[in-house]
């Protein structure tokens, strides 16, 4: 099967590509700056015109990711700028596929659950209406989608996704980061619902898509759920006036946290999906237990036990990570088979790591501590 991703350079992009170029899929990756890294071919393109890259869409499917992160400051500039990023490479991609003797075999055109803005205690599945705002949200996605209506190709899917949890995308960098700091606690009231969905289900869904349900949870127990995963204990809440402000220094858009929405899955439960994951403890546990492993480093929760910090010590922490030669082969989009292997790997070879970093470490001082502190993961 062949699939050309747009917008694929981004972090769910390459998660996507990775794993469709793993069961063997052609992939290309539409992209304003080809590098020739990454999983799949890459084919340069400007999101605005149609132009020679358009005959790769030729009985492909075409998964539709392209938009900048909506991580910013609601202001005017920033909608119209969200709005454009989206809006534009879609009808690109309409008016490139409405032009080819072949149509494309398949359209996944990628929204948010954002579309339902700040729906309070209701439960919405894919029949509830898209709000009417915010305009940062709601008014973006809607937009979006817009745009993708009578799209040239045999077949159409419209997925509303939830906050996707994968190490390495901003959403989970900034939670993980304010936890570990003691800043886990509920946000505004802890009463606005957290729609979610693990790495391992989302890339799962987009094979179901292909070949043709996570629970949510209020924010006072998804911010505990972290501080569990993370072992940390209570922290304070974050207020209403807090948070807006530290929007303000962080450039970001308070709704995000502020609002929530209460939604299900209903038609892939109709059909038969199944989520790996449908329960956010155990979801937290597997990306921690892959940061883990990607760091070549145990992380033992609840447990006092020897350890030192990547920070204190990072020419031991460097020479533990190269003492497992498997340790960058585990990312989430390889095969459930291929990851355990790989977690089995590196819990067999954790002691000779730890071994060999220490002698390689000795010609320097080394400060160590005892206590329940968390190892640092080394960042690729």
């Amino acid at each position: 099967m062949k699939v050309v991703l747009a917008g694929g350079a981004g972090s769910l992009g390459r998660r996507i590509a990775a794993d469709l170029a793993a069961r063997g899929d052609e992939v290309v990756v539409l992209s304003r700056s080809p590098s020739g890294g990454g999983p799949g071919r890459q084919v340069r393109w400007d999101g605005v015109t149609p132009g020679p890259w358009a005959a790769e869409l030729a009985g492909a499917t075409v998964i539709n990711l392209a938009g900048e992160l909506v991580d910013r400051r609601p202001t005017a500039a920033n909608i119209d700028l969200l709005t454009e990023s989206r809006v534009r490479p879609t009808r690109a991609l309409r008016q490139a596929a409405a032009g080819l003797a072949v149509p494309p075999a398949a359209w996944i055109q990628m929204s948010t659950l954002a579309i339902y803005g700040d729906a309070g205690d209701a439960v919405l599945d894919e029949s509830a209406p898209p709000a009417d705002g915010p305009p940062q949200m709601a008014g973006v996605a809607r937009a979006w989608e817009t745009a993708a209506i009578g799209a040239t190709a045999l077949r159409q899917v419209v997925l509303r996704t939830a906050v996707v949890l994968d190490p390495g995308t901003p959403a989970y960098e900034r939670l993980t980061w304010l936890t570990r700091r003691g800043l886990g606690g509920r946000i505004g009231s802890g009463r606005q619902w957290v729609s979610w969905l693990h790495i391992a289900d989302f890339v799962a869904i987009i094979r179901y898509c292909l070949d043709d349900d996570p629970e949510p949870v209020r924010n006072i127990e998804f911010m505990a759920a972290f501080r569990r995963a993370w072992d940390r204990p209570a922290a304070p809440p974050t207020p209403q006036w807090l948070l807006r402000l530290g929007a303000v220094l962080l450039r970001t858009d308070p709704a995000l946290a502020l609002t929530g929405r209460r939604c299900v899955p209903a038609r892939l439960a109709g059909q038969g999906f199944a989520f790996c994951y449908p329960r956010l403890g155990p979801a937290l546990d597997d990306l921690r237990r892959t940061l883990s492993a990607r760091a070549c480093w145990p992380i033992r929760p609840r447990q006092r036990a020897f350890s030192a910090t990547a920070s204190r010590m990072p020419r031991l922490a460097r020479a533990s990570a190269r003492s497992l030669p498997g340790s960058p082969a585990c990312p989430l989009t390889q095969s459930q088979e291929t990851r355990c292997r790989c977690v089995a790997a590196s819990s067999r070879c954790q002691r000779s790591a730890f071994l060999t970093g220490l002698l390689s470490a000795v010609r320097q001082p080394l400060r160590f501590h005892f206590g329940s502190q968390d190892v640092i993961p080394l960042r690729r």
